[in-house]
């Protein structure tokens, strides 16, 4: 096999032209999609929700992405199912923050939600609907969540009393 030179790293400061390029997103896909799948089997996702939350190649194609890249063989995926896959990595580490236990977060997904975001459905009824829109908006809810908006404390934080001037000690 010819040796490769790695892509150079992805900084927030590289023209966006570079952070979308072809070597780059070669670079991500595999590992992106790797992980993708375990997290929808940790979700118990079908694989028809599979395809809905990529934003539906046909099962074919995917199913050919996750043999090329479990046999750690390139494949490069367009911006979208890029994007799609960073959605969910986010949502899973969002519920990792918000939630004790791994079970916690996956019975979060499936409970009907009363934020008018979800207008009384799950949160997996909108990851799962095909729609980019949707899926980032879960996502932006648990951003929005983990820096204290919208959701009450983990019981973690419930107990946490607040540091007062005394407690800081300067040496």
């Amino acid at each position: 096999m010819p040796h490769t030179r790695p892509a150079e790293p992805v900084t927030p400061e590289a023209p966006i032209a570079d952070r979308l390029s072809s070597p780059n997103r070669r670079r991500l896909s595999g590992p992106g999609l790797r992980t993708f799948a375990t997290i929808a089997d940790l979700w118990g996702l079908s694989d028809d929700e599979r395809l809905l939350v990529l934003g539906l190649p046909s099962r074919s194609t995917y199913y050919n992405w996750l043999k090329a890249v479990r046999e750690h063989r390139d494949i490069t995926l367009d911006v979208d199912r890029l994007t799609r896959i960073s959605a969910v990595l986010g949502i899973h580490q969002a519920l990792g923050v918000l939630h004790a236990t791994e079970r916690e977060g996956r019975v979060w997904l499936r409970t009907p939600h009363a934020a008018p975001l979800f207008g009384g459905r799950p949160p997996m009824a909108l990851i799962t609907s095909g729609l980019m829109d949707s899926l980032m908006s879960v996502r932006r809810f648990l951003d929005a969540a983990r820096g204290g908006l919208y959701m009450p404390p983990a019981d973690l934080d419930r107990d946490f009393t607040p540091y007062v001037d005394r407690d800081i000690v300067f040496s």
